[in-house]
């Protein structure tokens, strides 16, 4: 295995009395987008918790002998509840160990690692954000295209179109106006909605929407629509699992023309031609 360098950040957590828990960011898939101190926490963890979306390929990166515990939830399915991975992660700490609550992308975007934080601050356990690449920044990467574009696009807004119990379907396009990109997470379910309020709040319906499907995954994909077709698309492409929605609404009616150009995504595939109706 690869040595990586020992991060002096850590040496607090060797001390401890207790163990400590680091909230690690794995990134949108590919392991070589882990970060130096990500791929140190998990030499270091003696367990770690995992999530559905975690690659197995980056699971290879923690010690030998580390347990690995799988609590991903899916949809419809939550036989891990977060209640339950609060009270579990901290029983663990209690123990003197060090764990690793391992999250796709990066645990403070969508993630839930407030209550996480709150969970172990609570014990008295120290506690650790370690960041992650996340989908949007990987999506604009592989794409080959910034997500922001002097004139075009100014101003990048994250945002999810799915909710918690008390709030299943949020406001998610209140910010986008003209001059944004707005990166929607857990949306592809939420396409019909989301185009008829982009529509509503004045966004127009050729509005370009790359539509990145598993980025950085060898099953990545990306296809192009407009706002008036996301759905339509969705639909026709068989869109289901983890996919990140790129919604740009152009600062003007130029830099428009100049947004709905067909990119090519990193792997030097031709991105899809939008859906003609």
């Amino acid at each position: 295995m690869t040595a990586f360098p020992i991060f002096p950040k850590a040496e607090r957590f060797e001390k401890a009395p207790l163990g400590h828990i680091s909230l690690v960011g794995a990134g949108p898939g590919a392991r070589d987008l882990l970060t130096l101190r990500a791929v140190d926490r998990l030499q270091r963890a003696d367990v770690v918790f995992y999530d559905r979306l975690v690659d197995p390929e980056v699971l290879d990166l923690t010690r030998p002998g580390a347990e690995r515990i799988f609590v991903g939830k899916h949809v419809g399915a939550h036989s891990w509840p977060q209640d339950r991975i609060n009270q579990v992660i901290v029983a663990e700490a209690l123990k003197g160990r060090r764990v690793v609550r391992l999250k796709s992308g990066d645990p403070g975007i969508f993630g839930r690692a407030s209550e996480e934080l709150d969970a172990a601050r609570s014990a008295g356990i120290p506690i650790e954000l370690v960041p992650g690449v996340t989908a949007a920044s990987a999506a604009g990467a592989s794409l080959g295209k910034s997500l922001t574009e002097r004139g075009l696009s100014n101003t990048l807004v994250l945002a999810t179109g799915t909710g918690c119990s008390d709030d299943p379907l949020p406001d998610c396009t209140r910010l986008s106006t003209p001059g944004t990109t707005t990166a929607f997470y857990m949306s592809v379910r939420q396409a019909d909605r989301l185009s008829r309020e982009l529509i509503d709040r004045g966004m127009p319906g050729e509005s370009h929407v790359d539509i990145c499907v598993d980025v950085s995954k060898e099953t990545e994909r990306h296809v192009a629509a407009t706002v008036d077709t996301l759905a339509q698309v969705i639909r026709r492409d068989r869109i289901t699992g983890c996919a990140i929605l790129l919604v740009t609404w152009a600062e003007s009616e130029d830099a428009n023309a100049r947004s709905i150009r067909m990119p090519e995504c990193a792997h030097g595939t031709v991105v899809q031609d939008m859906l003609v109706t």
